[in-house]
């Protein structure tokens, strides 16, 4: 279906740039911009997947787009990367800090690595993409839309480094937003709930190698289509947090104001795993 369809002039020639785009939320959000008319940048680690999304996109969508090959973990490759970006495309209107990993392993048998691989994809990840985006995020007036996730207020068994990944997340990006006030950049938390997609299939377990277990069953879990759906129109009303968590408000309030019932009632169900015995 032509993308004229679904064209909408607010994101129309718009240029965004999807971290971890090739797979599950990031791509289904590639796929939702484009049908806005937005030219998209889309970085991956699978230069195959990137190029099949692109040529998906050109021909069914009719719009630009680039495939970047950029582990976003790397300083210098996120910065060659955003440079051929500002050369092709002139600026960056809206940043998509989607790329993510997680592991499933008691802090104890979680090695060091570990822990320090989790952090350098989703939180420096996104410090590196949103430095090098931020000059002309602030001449465009763009927006920063981060992927969190309800462990940014309602922790999980087993998912020490994923979760403090996500706290940090709150406190870089709620600290940038004040920093930015005036400046016409608005920021986006975004915290899905469990989704369909690879993050949990490619989990890691404590020594850093991939899990040999089948994803975990977790109860309702949402598509990456309804995920992407539901970012885009909080980007079209430039929304700064949007929860979409499928045990919505009950983990928040839990969580937060009655702690130990949150451990003993949810935390155990949500995180879809038995403390071992």
């Amino acid at each position: 279906m032509h993308r004229k369809v679904f064209a909408n002039k607010v994101f129309e020639r718009k240029v965004v740039v999807v971290t971890g785009g090739g797979a599950g939320i990031g791509r289904a959000l590639a796929i939702r911009f484009a049908q806005a008319g937005a030219r998209l940048v889309i970085f991956d680690l699978q230069q195959e997947t990137l190029d099949s999304l692109v040529q998906h996109l050109a021909d069914h969508h009719n719009v630009e787009a680039l495939g970047l090959c950029c582990d976003v973990a790397d300083a210098l490759a996120v910065q060659a990367a955003m440079q051929r970006v500002l050369e092709r495309f002139g600026g960056i209107d809206i940043l998509i800090n989607n790329a993510g990993i997680t592991h499933r392993s008691t802090f104890a048998e979680t090695e060091l690595a570990v822990f320090q691989r989790v952090m350098a994809v989703n939180y420096f990840g996104a410090l590196h993409c949103t430095r090098e985006a931020l000059p002309s995020l602030i001449a465009r007036q763009g927006q920063v839309i981060v992927l969190s996730s309800l462990s940014g207020f309602a922790p999980l068994l087993y998912r020490s480094a994923y979760n403090a990944s996500k706290h940090a997340l709150h406190g870089l990006f709620e600290t940038l937003r004040f920093e930015l006030r005036g400046s016409g950049v608005n920021i986006m938390l975004v915290c899905p709930g469990f989704t369909a997609t690879d993050l949990r299939k490619n989990a890691l377990v404590g020594d850093g190698s991939p899990t040999r277990q089948p994803p975990l069953a977790m109860g309702k879990v949402a598509s990456p289509q309804d995920v992407a759906e539901a970012i885009y129109q909080g980007a079209l009303q430039r929304r700064r947090l949007l929860v979409l968590s499928n045990v919505d408000w009950r983990a928040r309030v839990l969580a937060r104001f009655f702690p130990r019932l949150f451990e003993r009632v949810l935390l155990p169900r949500l995180s879809g795993l038995r403390p071992p015995q």
